[in-house]
Parts: C-alpha cells; structure tokens; sequence
C-alpha cells in the first residue's frame, strides 16, 4: 500500500528547516490575573483575557469539509499559497478551541477539577494562548510561517490523548455527572477534536510537502504518495486499507484465541475516494476487531468474514462542474479549483460476520460510552478486563488498547469519524446467526 504523509513533531520540523534564531521564543498571549475571577473557572498555568475567550466562543465554528482541506491545491505550494494555508488555519483554530474551553468551564465545577479533565482544560488554554498573538497580524514571511506551523505541530502533540485522558477522569467523577451527559460530552468533544486536529495537520503536512523556504532537493516531496493533498489521499482504496487492518487484526486475534478468520473482499475491490486514511484505518480496525471476536468466540472461526465494497453510483448526466469553495472574507482563492468528475461521490463498506449476533439487550446501548458496568469499588481497578464497554475501552482502563474484549466499544468512536464528512454506521443484527455493519463514506470523486 502506498505510504502516506505522517504528522512530525516540532522538534523534527526545527530539523528540517530551522529557524535564523534559534533562541527565538513562541509569543503566548497572557493578561494581569483579574481581580474578581468567576468561582466556575478552574485554575490555569497560563492566564488568558476571559472577555477574549467568551468573544471567540460566541462566533460560528465554520464546519470543516473536505473541500476546505484540499482548497490550496496540490503540493508543493508556492510560498504565498503555504501563507495562505496558514491565515485559513488560524482563522479556524483559535473559534474552535474556545468552544472547548468554554464546554469544559460548562462542567460541573467538581468534575472540572478533577487532575484528568484540568490537565485538558490547560492544555486547551496553552494552545489558544500560543495562537492569540497572531490574531492581530496576517502570515506574510516565510519565518512567520515556520514558528506558526511549530505551533500547530506543538499544538497536535499537546492534545494527542485529549480523549482517552478525559475518559479516565469521568470515570473517577461518575458519581458527580450522568452517563447521559458524559456520551453528550464526550461526542460533541470527540467530533470538535477530529476537525481541530485535521485542521492544524493539513497545514503541516502542506508544509513539509512543500518546504519554498528550503532547499528544493526531492527529499522533502510526499515519498510514495504522489495522490496525497497533506493529509487527504485523494486515490484512497478502502480494499488496501481493509487488507492493512486486517492483517493487525489478525495477528491480535491470533495472539488471544490461538487462531484467525479469513477476510473475504468482494463486490467492486478496485474503487477509490477522496478521503482520510487514518480514519478509515481506525473505523475498519474497530469493526474487524468486533467480527473477529464475535466469530471465534461463536465458535465459528472457518466462517469467513465477508466485507462487500460498493461505489455509489454516478447520477445520470452529470456535467463536469468546478467546484464551489467558499472563502472567509479575509481569504483570496489562491490556485484553481480542484475538478471532480462527478457529483459528491460515496463508498458503503458492509463487514460481516456470522458471529450469533449482538443480543436484544445489548443493541441499544452500542453507541453509549458508558460505565454503568462498573460497581462502585470497581470504579478505579484498572486491571479488570471483565467489565470493557466503550468509555473504559477509551481511557485504556480495561488493559491494552489492542485487545478485543469488549463487544462494540469502538462503535461510538468509529461512527464519529465516519459522520465527519457526511458518512455513518450502522448495524444489523439478527440475533442467533451474524451482524451486518454498514460504513457509509463520502469523498471528493477521483481528481
């Protein structure tokens, strides 16, 4: 399978092109602690302007598209396009990460105060720091744009186990907040992270897919991945990702049963989109996990499972049309329009498996992070794989993050991902004989 762009950290990016001063530091925005500070805030290492924060948090998030990740064009970028790039993502992040805090002030001040959920809370309030010194000032050089994608890749690193982190601390808080509040939480948290995140790794990636400020040498082009637009494979085969997990799958599968299912792939193996590898990695992990265990433990392991992968249809006379990118008022269209051949294409992936089914109990609390399984003087035995439904599977309290107990625990987070861009999952299951899980994606069309 080709390889794809990787997200490198920002000691690594110093390597490559590194700054005229080195012993220049990143600007954080601070203030004078206020003298009457609101009791509902917890404390902060870093001090921000509260009137700043509650200003960002009121304007719109600008929902993320696929179209805006590949707006820039086909690296390498010109240096006035990568600056471009770069004011695009600051003019998304800082809205974005303000909502975060104030979703996390919004908790209850005990829960908030938990080490877990203050060590996010922080890590929110660093990054915004970081980014509010460019909010008064246009990325115009070629240096502004090295110390800013620092940032970004600073800013990736930081928030890297944002959920699993969270998770552990609602676990050690459930006595003070519902499940019902906590998966309201966790998925509106969950899906602002997965466009936060991808904002700021495109930029990077277009960064070092680019490199105008460094020596033109092929070294610093996309290895491998001439399809690839930063983070988005515009010729992505759900057949080679499916053959990837399966194969990790496998060898887990192996590990803890002593033996493996095969995978069939049938049904149109040769079709591609537009669309994030990593993500569709972790959704077909997830699933191929749950199919695995369900058919080894029904005791039907020489069943195959039987994955079917289907392209959307094109409508009927579809005219070649540009397409239509909306721009922010501070942005100009820097590069001609990427041309997809057809309407917004779609890929509907069905896995299954003839592993007895999910039980009619079970059903409805798939998409759940819950913890309900836990007793009270359980709440913090980490070392109990007994009890692994979805938001302990998360927090890693359950054991190793690659087992497969737990029927389903990914679900919630793999439908998040699909839903992103305009996908979904779901399940059919019939009760004594198999499960059917559909994953619907939707990408650009071939470019």
């Amino acid at each position: 399978m080709a390889s794809r762009p990787m997200v490198l950290d920002s000691r690594l990016i110093r390597v490559l092109c590194p700054l005229k001063r080195q012993s220049r530091r990143l600007a954080t925005a601070t203030s004078k602690i206020p003298q009457s500070r609101p009791w509902s805030h917890p404390p902060a290492s870093v001090n921000i302007d509260n009137d700043q924060v509650a200003r960002l948090a009121s304007q719109r998030m600008h929902p993320l598209t696929l179209a805006d990740l590949v707006r820039h064009g086909r690296p390498p970028l010109s240096a006035e396009t990568l600056f471009s790039s770069a004011n695009f993502t600051l003019s998304l992040l800082p809205i974005r990460l303000a909502h975060r805090i104030e979703a996390l002030r919004n908790l209850p001040f005990i829960v908030v105060s938990n080490p877990h959920i203050s060590r996010i809370y922080n890590n929110y309030i660093h990054s915004l720091s970081t980014l509010l010194p460019y909010q008064e000032r246009r990325i115009t050089n070629l240096e502004d744009e090295i110390q800013f994608t620092e940032v970004m890749a600073d800013l990736v690193q930081t928030h890297s186990n944002t959920i699993p982190i969270l998770a552990r601390g609602f676990l050690e808080c459930r006595k003070y907040i519902g499940a019902a509040d906590v998966t309201r939480f966790l998925d509106e948290h969950l899906r602002a992270r997965i466009g936060t995140r991808l904002i700021a790794e495109q930029h990077i990636a277009l960064h070092l897919s680019s490199q105008p400020h460094c020596s033109r040498d092929s070294r610093y082009q996309q290895d491998g991945c001439s399809s690839c637009i930063g983070v988005i494979d515009t010729a992505l085969r759900p057949a080679e990702i499916t053959r990837h997990c399966e194969s990790f799958v496998s060898e887990i599968c192996e590990l803890k049963y002593g033996v493996r299912p095969t995978v069939v792939i049938n049904g149109q193996p040769d079709t591609t989109l537009a669309h994030v590898p990593t993500h569709l990695e972790y959704i077909l992990t997830e699933l191929l996990k749950n199919a695995f265990r369900a058919t080894v433990e029904s005791g039907k392991e020489r069943e195959p499972i039987e994955v079917t992968i289907a392209a959307s249809p094109d409508p009927p006379s579809s005219p070649l049309v540009k397409m239509k990118i909306d721009l922010l008022p501070t942005e100009q269209e820097t590069s001609d329009p990427i041309l997809p051949d057809s309407c917004i294409p779609g890929v509907t992936i069905r896995i299954r498996d003839r592993g007895g089914g999910i039980s009619p109990e079970t059903l409805p609390n798939i998409w759940a992070y819950s913890f309900t399984t836990f007793g009270d003087d359980e709440v913090l035995d980490f070392s109990n794989n007994g009890n692994n439904d979805a938001l302990n599977a998360i927090s890693g309290a359950g054991g190793d993050s690659s087992s497969l107990a737990g029927l389903g625990y990914g679900l919630p987070l793999g439908r998040a991902y699909a839903e992103h861009f305009g996908g979904g999952v779901q399940v059919q299951s019939l009760w004594g004989w198999g499960t059917d899980v559909y994953l619907k994606l939707r990408g650009l069309g071939r470019m």
